[in-house]
């Protein structure tokens, strides 16, 4: 094997790239189709949120620290503790009794899996020059796109045929080969110099992370926005930011290297990519509540509707890499990525309960074309504008803008909807039909998922029939009440995203674009 290693060394370094991206992606989207089922079952519904912000925000902060560490002492045994730390994850969540046992499971997941796809972007850095780079780059979405199509469904037919708990004994052969693969086909670091690492960094930021997260998770649901406990939390984690800030700035080897934070391109696309993460969210999250809950459609139905999103975003990044590879310019398709989707979003406004299923359809494949040349493109952008020492910390660094993101995203947009949701509800509702109704259908219709259930919906039925003759009109006058309600919180969602994917789509505007000819 190691004859191989050395006559071979350059292609034994892209099977492992592409082994650990792949494993990485279907350990993602083998379990996110599932996620609702096993939280029924072990009776987690109340913590489901947890299961999306607790482990992005650990990704977030990994990527950051293993990116800076992969810097110091090299991609392999950076990527070699990733796989370890989602092998223990994986684990963990198989024998997990409790959701909130597996969220912690999970966690430990996203602190491997978070890091992994930065790090294969930088070992592709450390390989070839710019140009080359792209190519490989996009080529690397292969490995995504084919996790997309298979994922989703394999994960479902564990669940339905065997149990949940298959999909991460599955994933444990995949890590070990992965990880097998990574040990052999790439390089040892070769020098051996002394580095201290950035622990005071390290700690400000997971405690500036953490409390932002907290404080606009449970802003306007657990707590008033302008309550003592959610201004105290985003306080405090503003004091750590700047503390943060403050430590990287005089740190011998800091985790954020303020020539990374100082860098215009770096903002640029960094800033962007986190603003446009709301928009993202709200087609991959919002998009087909508004199908199903507003337009009434089939859960199958809108998962065809949104295929064509997930198909183009898995895929586009492939020519994106290679046209970069062929005319060394990527600025025009940064622009026209980021064009595509505001139209998206704008498009989205516009949605009724009585737009044609179409529309969506055609929306859909165009946002799936608008996004899916993005990560590919601020991948490679960072990495030109950097320097080659701080290529981890600087893929690492934009990833974690990213992940922030992700846990952002849905608490704000949550929020929002909810609370435009209950006050549409309140206006809306005849006042005279709202006092006959009694506290147990107030409650079941306070929440809109009530259109998704199939069990919840009967119950709402059968307490309307109950009120005489006038229950089967009543009932139909409150489900539309609620479908009503329910589109002018989602078209305030897409509205947000609209708005910030045009300030994305303004800084991206800015962005030099760097000269790709003589770089190495």
């Amino acid at each position: 094997m190691k004859t191989m290693v050395q006559k071979y060394p350059q292609a034994l370094g892209l099977i492992a790239v592409f082994s650990a991206y792949f494993t990485s992606f279907f350990a993602m989207n083998t379990v996110n189709n599932a996620m609702p089922r096993i939280a029924a079952e072990l009776n987690g519904m109340q913590y489901y949120s947890w299961a999306i912000a607790i482990p992005a925000l650990v990704s977030a902060f990994a990527t950051l620290i293993f990116g800076k560490l992969s810097d110091m002492y090299g991609r392999r045994i950076i990527l070699l503790v990733s796989m370890g730390f989602m092998l223990v994850g994986v684990v963990l969540s198989a024998v997990s009794q409790t959701f909130v046992l597996l969220v912690g499971a999970l966690s430990i997941l996203g602190l491997g899996m978070g890091a992994i796809q930065p790090l294969c972007f930088s070992v592709l850095g450390d390989m070839f020059a710019p140009a080359e780079r792209s190519q490989w780059a996009g080529l690397l979405n292969i490995s995504s796109g084919i996790t997309a199509f298979i994922g989703p469904t394999l994960g479902g037919w564990f669940v339905d045929n065997l149990s949940w708990r298959y999909i991460f004994w599955l994933d444990i052969p995949l890590i070990l080969l992965s990880a097998g693969i990574v040990l052999f086909g790439l390089p040892k670091r070769a020098h051996g110099k002394t580095h201290q690492i950035d622990f005071l960094g390290s700690i400000y930021l997971a405690l500036a992370s953490t409390t932002l997260i907290l404080g606009l998770s449970w802003a306007g649901s657990t707590y008033p926005w302008l309550s003592f406990q959610i201004l105290g939390l985003l306080s405090v984690s503003l004091l750590f930011w700047m503390l943060f800030l403050r430590t990287e700035s005089g740190a011998v080897e800091p985790m954020l290297d303020p020539q990374v934070l100082t860098n215009r391109t770096f903002l640029t696309a960094s800033a962007a990519a986190l603003l446009s993460i709301f928009g993202f969210t709200a087609v991959v999250a919002y998009y087909p509540l508004f199908f199903q809950g507003v337009q009434n459609a089939s859960a199958t139905l809108s998962g065809k509707i949104i295929t064509p999103f997930s198909v183009f975003t898995a895929f586009m990044g492939i020519p994106a890499g290679l046209l970069i590879s062929r005319t060394r310019r990527y600025k025009w398709m940064y622009v026209t990525g980021y064009a595509i989707l505001v139209l998206v979003m704008w498009g989205a406004v516009s949605l009724t309960a009585t737009t044609a299923l179409a529309w969506g359809f055609v929306l859909s494949a165009m946002a799936g074309i608008g996004l899916g040349t993005i990560p590919t493109i601020n991948a490679l952008v960072v990495q030109y504008a950097a320097p080659k020492r701080l290529l981890g910390v600087a893929v690492g660094g934009l990833y974690f803008f990213v992940t922030m993101g992700k846990a952002i995203a849905p608490a704000l947009l949550g929020s929002f909807m909810n609370a435009t949701y209950a006050r549409e509800l309140a206006t809306r509702l005849p006042h005279v039909l709202g006092e006959s109704l009694d506290l147990a259908t107030l409650a079941s219709i306070s929440n809109p998922r009530v259109l998704l259930s199939t069990s919840a919906f009967a119950e709402l039925r059968n307490n309307f029939s109950k009120m005489g003759d006038q229950g089967p009109a009543f009932f139909e006058q409150v489900v539309q009440t609620i479908r009503s309600s329910l589109e002018a919180g989602l078209r305030g969602v897409f509205i947000i995203g609209a708005v910030t994917m045009l300030v994305s789509f303004l800084l991206i505007l800015t962005i030099p674009e760097i000269e790709l000819e003589g770089q190495s």
